[in-house]
C-alpha cells in the first residue's frame, strides 16, 4: 500500500512538473497580492503590522484555490481517472496522493515564501515564526478540503465558480485560526492554542477527506 501511494505521488509530481506554469501561477498570485498592500497603503509600520495576518493568510487561501481545478480535471479529460478508479487499491489512496501532490506543488511554496513577504509588513520574529507554522499546518487542510470540492464538481459546467463557492465557507475556520496565531504572536502572547487547533483540524481532515473524496469521485463519474 505504501509503495502504491509513493508511486501515485511520484506520478502526480511528474505530471505537475510538466504543467509547472499552472502551479507557479498560484505562487506568483500570492506574492503579487501580498505585495500590493504595502505599496498601496501608507508607510506606517503599525498599520502594516495590523493588517498583515489577515492579508497574508487571505492571499495564501486564494492562491491555493487557484490550483484546485487541476487536481482531477486532467485525468478526467484523458480517461486515466477511470483506469485509476478500476485499480484494486482503495480509491481513497488516489485522493490522498493527489492531495499531497497539490500541497507539495502549491502549498509548500506558499509556506516558504510567506516569511519573506512578512518582512514587508514589519512583523517581528515571533510573528513570522507563527505565520510559517500556521501555514505549514493550515495549507494541507486547504488542499484536503479543496480536493473534496474538486471531486464533487468534476465535469460540471462552470465547475471552478461552483468550487470556489463551495469551499470558501469551509476555509473560514482555517483562516481565523491561522491569522489569529500570527496576531497573537505579534502581540507578544503564546500562539500555541490556535496552532494546536490547526493541527487538530489537519489530522481530522487527513482521516476523513480521502474517503469522502473517493465517494465524491464515484458520484461525479457515474
Amino acid at each position: 500500500m505504501a509503495r502504491h501511494f509513493l508511486h501515485l505521488l511520484r506520478r502526480e509530481l511528474l505530471l505537475g512538473w510538466r504543467h509547472a506554469a499552472d502551479w507557479a501561477g498560484a505562487a506568483a498570485f500570492f506574492v503579487i497580492v501580498a505585495s500590493l498592500f504595502p505599496f498601496g497603503m501608507d508607510a506606517d509600520p503599525a498599520s502594516l503590522r495590523a493588517i498583515a495576518p489577515g492579508v497574508l493568510w487571505t492571499a495564501a487561501l486564494l492562491a491555493s484555490l487557484l490550483a484546485l481545478p487541476h487536481i482531477f480535471s486532467a485525468d478526467h479529460a484523458d480517461g486515466s481517472l477511470d483506469q485509476l478508479m478500476l485499480a484494486p487499491q482503495p480509491l481513497a489512496l488516489l485522493v490522498l496522493g493527489k492531495v499531497w501532490a497539490h500541497w507539495l506543488m502549491c502549498g509548500l511554496p506558499l509556506v516558504l515564501l510567506a516569511p519573506l513577504l512578512a518582512l514587508q509588513f514589519d512583523l517581528n520574529g515571533d510573528a513570522i515564526q507563527a505565520l510559517a507554522l500556521s501555514l505549514l499546518l493550515g495549507t494541507p487542510i486547504l488542499s484536503q478540503i479543496g480536493a473534496l470540492g474538486a471531486a464533487l464538481v468534476l465535469g460540471a459546467r462552470g465547475g471552478s465558480v461552483v468550487l470556489a463557492l463551495m469551499v470558501l465557507p469551509l476555509y473560514l475556520p482555517v483562516l481565523v485560526f491561522g491569522a489569529g496565531a500570527v496576531a497573537t504572536a505579534q502581540a507578544g502572547q503564546s500562539a500555541d492554542a490556535p496552532l494546536l487547533l490547526l493541527a487538530a483540524l489537519c489530522l481530522g481532515a487527513m482521516a476523513t477527506t480521502p474517503w469522502a473524496g473517493a465517494a465524491a469521485l464515484r458520484i461525479s463519474t457515474e
